[in-house]
């Protein structure tokens, strides 16, 4: 019998455990013909997210979880569970049930077909501002206009994935990880199927703007210099138009057009320069910074406690 992995990325998920708990054993009695893991990642969870993890593992040989060290964020959250997946297959899903674990089943079906990452996609997304919906469609549209990477528009980590995908993204070892982006950028046979996201059962979102923000530049910066690009070639429009100035300020006198102070003109122009400039430096340095997490070569996340089945072990 082939094993299913579900890697569960959890942080403060105490109120939708136990209904999450449910829904899983009730896919695993439809889906009889696999084995199934459900795998936690508890990623410092404050409340007590761990002690229900555990008490279930303790009646429940399918659940395992790893215990990181402090909270890392999401992204290496997932890294940390796909490290650790050792099934046939694994599915990414949220704690939060907005991601319905009935839809697994059509997953893998698609996947006993041969694809290998059956991805999915939000038709509606219940329970999200106008506000929110709109900043991420034009983030797609500005991932996809400046990399040629083809980017699934509208999807999350929700999705299944076979064993070669696994082992392709365990050899992505960059801590600023944006891996809905690493999703499109390792290939392989891809099928989309669509649904309607449901809103949070309970408890509050963990992505507020500013990391939703963060996580959009990191996906930009990982996969495409196209910002660098941009800058040089604004810096070249800047200068041309500049030169181009410069030599009409100094032949208009000799057809007798007089040069007046101009001193709001030429204080437009500074402070246009000087705006552009600091954004370039700024593009500049959201690369130079990334290169320099990335040479101080740090584990990308420390382990607490590990329990696999009848296996648990702690790390210091």
């Amino acid at each position: 019998m082939k094993t299913i992995t579900l890697l569960i990325p959890a942080y403060n998920e105490e109120v939708v455990l136990d209904a999450l708990f449910e829904r899983l054993d009730a896919l695993a009695k439809t889906e009889k013909k696999y084995i199934f893991e459900f795998l936690f990642v508890n990623d410092g969870s404050r409340d007590s997210t761990l002690e229900i993890i555990k008490k279930q593992a303790e009646k429940d040989n399918r659940v395992s979880y790893i215990n990181l060290s402090r909270n890392f964020g999401k992204e290496i959250a997932m890294i940390a569970g796909i490290d650790h997946v050792q099934g046939d297959a694994m599915v990414v899903i949220d704690a939060d049930l907005q991601d319905p674990p009935e839809l697994i089943s059509e997953m893998i079906t698609f996947w006993e077909e041969g694809y290998d990452d059956v991805y999915a996609r939000r038709k509606s997304r219940e329970g999200e501002t106008w506000l929110k919906k709109k900043t991420s469609t034009a983030y797609y549209q500005v991932l996809q206009s400046s990399t040629n990477i083809p980017i699934q528009v509208d999807t999350g980590d929700f999705r299944l994935l076979s064993r070669r995908c696994i082992d392709a993204l365990r050899q992505f070892r960059e801590s600023q990880r944006n891996t809905k982006a690493m999703f499109s950028w390792i290939g392989y046979k891809k099928k989309e199927i669509f649904y309607d996201r449901d809103p949070r059962l309970a408890g509050e979102t963990k992505w507020n703007y500013q990391k939703l923000i963060n996580l959009a530049i990191d996906g930009i910066t990982s996969f495409t210099t196209a910002p660098l690009r941009i800058a040089t070639m604004t810096g070249l429009v800047i200068s041309v138009s500049a030169f181009i100035y410069i030599a009409y300020l100094l032949i208009r006198p000799l057809f007798g057009v007089s040069t007046g102070a101009g001193y709001s003109s030429t204080l437009a122009i500074i402070l246009f320069l000087g705006g552009a400039q600091m954004l370039f430096l700024g593009i500049i340095g959201e690369y130079i910074g990334r290169i320099f997490n990335e040479t101080k070569n740090r584990p990308l996340y420390l382990i607490e406690e590990y329990h696999a089945g009848t296996t648990k072990k702690t790390r210091d």
